[in-house]
């Protein structure tokens, strides 16, 4: 019977302050995931917003580089006939 007291002190006075220490720090980090998350929300939130012109953009993007690649094919074909060839 002694012993069945013994371990009870044990698991009172030992066990149990480490769970709690181990759960407070589980704890702690689950907190700062959760405000983590919640940030992420609120600024993906505000990013969708400026999604929406994307479409637009790139279709300008494209235009102005079909542009200059054409330029840039014109000047590569005048440098091309200045050149001299090859032997």
């Amino acid at each position: 019977m002694v012993l069945w007291w013994i371990g009870n002190a044990v698991l009172l006075f030992v066990v149990l302050p480490v769970v709690i220490a181990l759960l407070n720090r589980v704890l702690a980090a689950v907190e700062r995931i959760r405000a983590a998350c919640d940030d992420i929300l609120v600024h993906g939130e505000r990013l969708t917003d400026e999604v929406e012109d994307v479409p637009e953009l790139l279709a300008r993007t494209d235009a102005v580089v079909g542009q200059i690649a054409a330029g840039a094919t014109r000047y590569a074909g005048s440098v091309a006939l200045l050149l001299p060839e090859k032997v």
